[in-house]
């Protein structure tokens, strides 16, 4: 259930906006639009778990570098005040996206790294 309020950043959207934070909703959108065009660019399918093994969640794309749930996720934290337990969210937020099967780890640590880099630069 934490994975998929994690969709297209709409907890972190939510939160921003409920916190009124103008520049963490739009930090969330770029960070979205960012990782979207990144995937379109790098084209890395989803793991494949064989035939035995099923992904434990439903993605909306095929493409899986970088994790957009970790790009919006880090990029949140950051904008939203840069505490200890905004991270420690963002991370389980990313952790969660292997344990489902529906990324390798490099794509959450590009995705994480992505969402820390565009909360700065913006």
């Amino acid at each position: 259930m934490y994975a998929r309020a994690g969709e297209n950043g709409a907890l972190w959207l939510g939160i921003a906006a409920l916190a009124r934070n103008r520049r963490a909703f739009g930090v969330v959108l770029a960070a979205l639009l960012a990782n979207t065009a990144i995937k379109q660019v790098v084209r890395r399918p989803r793991p494949d778990l064989g035939p035995e093994l099923r992904p434990l969640s439903p993605t909306i794309s095929s493409l899986s570098y970088p994790s957009a749930h970790a790009t919006t996720s880090f990029a949140a934290a950051g904008a939203l005040g840069g505490s200890v337990p905004l991270y420690a969210a963002a991370g389980a937020m990313a952790l969660t996206r292997p344990y489902l099967g529906v990324h390798y780890p490099s794509d959450v640590v590009a995705g994480a790294m992505l969402g820390v880099a565009l909360e700065r630069l913006l």
